[in-house]
């Protein structure tokens, strides 16, 4: 990696406030520095993966995040190494980086770094991240690609939905959920099957032809956006049920939101189509 003209220029990002995290105890990770990016980094990240993210005590949440990807990197025993930079003392290194925001993250795979993140992540996202890291190295050569592991309630899940057996599956995916309270895979799976049992069997033409008739008919709106989003119309089906919201209040308010908010599960939350949706649903509440 070749180090840019301005690489001694500091980091401006002064917009993150005074220093609110706890960095009495040790930070995962190696310690990042104009000597060791040369002479460490870039030659480990011909061995395996080296995740480099940068953070600041200005900011707890990037502390914090670090920490976590420390954990994940205890669990990979040895598959990616964690690196770290500490922008507020380390600028140089972060200038090199190219950091515009923090947290900000960069893998480096055979001594080429690739941004990876710009933004707070939860657990299960960042091991989302870290396995299309060590995916992506694999094609490279470099380390092995990660065995996914099916839980044996999601095989059964799966096993029941191609006999059509929707509540077998919804039963298996709410056990892995008690079970693994933040497996975002069987959150998808549930919200995913209650879609596919709601929607089975529903002459589409009809219920959006009823929909047309009856524009304030809970039922039939909330029938319609779930034929909507089975055929890919996320935002007439987000808008649908936004309408419903500013008519109705107390209990029915209450039906329409949560099943506004079950729809938003099926799909990522980072797409502009739900972030919109989601403003919008708290400018209606709030």
């Amino acid at each position: 990696m070749s180090l840019p003209p301005n690489f001694s220029r500091a980091v401006d990002l002064s917009s993150l406030g005074k220093p609110a995290a706890d960095i009495s105890t040790p930070l995962p990770g190696i310690e990042v520095t104009p000597l060791n990016l040369q002479a460490e980094i870039l030659p480990l990240s011909k061995t395996k993966p080296v995740v480099v993210l940068c953070w600041t005590p200005r900011s707890a949440e990037s502390v914090e995040l670090l920490r976590t990807f420390g954990k994940l990197e205890n669990e990979d025993a040895g598959k990616w190494a964690l690196a770290h930079v500490n922008i507020d003392t380390e600028a140089q290194v972060a200038q090199a980086l190219q950091v515009r925001t923090i947290p900000y993250g960069v893998v480096f795979i055979g001594g080429q770094a690739v941004p990876f993140l710009e933004q707070l992540l939860s657990e299960t996202q960042l091991r989302e991240v870290i396995n299309k890291i060590l995916a992506l190295a694999a094609q490279q050569g470099i380390g092995e690609e990660p065995v996914e592991e099916t839980e044996p309630e999601e095989e059964e899940a799966l096993a029941a939905l191609d006999q059509g057996d929707y509540a077998t599956a919804e039963a298996a995916y709410r056990r892995l959920i008690a079970r693994k309270p933040t497996d975002s895979y069987a959150k998808l799976g549930l919200a995913q099957v209650q879609l596919l049992a709601r929607t089975h069997g529903l002459d589409a033409a009809k219920v959006m032809e009823d929909a047309i008739k009856s524009p304030d008919d809970i039922e039939i709106q909330i029938q319609c956006a779930d034929v909507e989003v089975m055929s890919g119309y996320l935002e007439p089906a987000f808008d649908r049920l936004l309408r419903l919201l500013v008519l109705f209040d107390g209990d029915e308010q209450k039906r329409i939101k949560e099943h506004l908010l079950g729809l938003f599960a099926l799909v990522d939350p980072a797409d502009p189509r739900v972030m919109k949706a989601r403003t919008q649903l708290a400018n209606v509440l709030f």
